[in-house]
């Protein structure tokens, strides 16, 4: 599957909130860097993520615009309370290898009533 086809595939698992799905788009020793946290290393590591995630907030993609680059697919997306993101996508082999998301983590707190970690607020 070609890199757009392969986030196409993400956003859709994604919006079933299908975890292992997801998972599985992932090489073993892929990277997930959202910048707003530690990079992941590891489709187990990545995997986890995305469970304690959808375990504590709604979330749904909404494509605004999706692009491909060679090995690279760009995403940009909101979801329907109004965040917005992007996403950039290395894929090889039809496994992600690489993701790096864009977002405002804090906004995503609020709208979701997820409680602000400290470690966030850098105390």
């Amino acid at each position: 599957m070609s890199p757009k086809r392969i986030v196409e595939e993400w956003v859709r698992r994604f919006n079933a909130g299908d975890v292992e799905g997801l998972a599985s788009l992932y090489a073993d020793d892929a990277v997930n860097h959202q910048v707003v946290m530690d990079p992941l290393q590891g489709r187990e590591a990545i995997r986890r993520m995305f469970e304690v995630e959808f375990g504590r907030a709604t979330m749904h993609c909404m494509v605004e615009n999706l692009f491909q680059d060679g090995e690279w697919a760009i995403l940009e997306w909101r979801d329907p309370a109004g965040l917005r993101g992007c996403g950039f996508f290395h894929v090889r082999d039809g496994r992600i290898v690489f993701q790096r998301g864009y977002f405002d983590q804090l906004s995503f707190f609020r709208q979701q009533g997820i409680a602000v970690p400290e470690r966030y607020l850098g105390t």
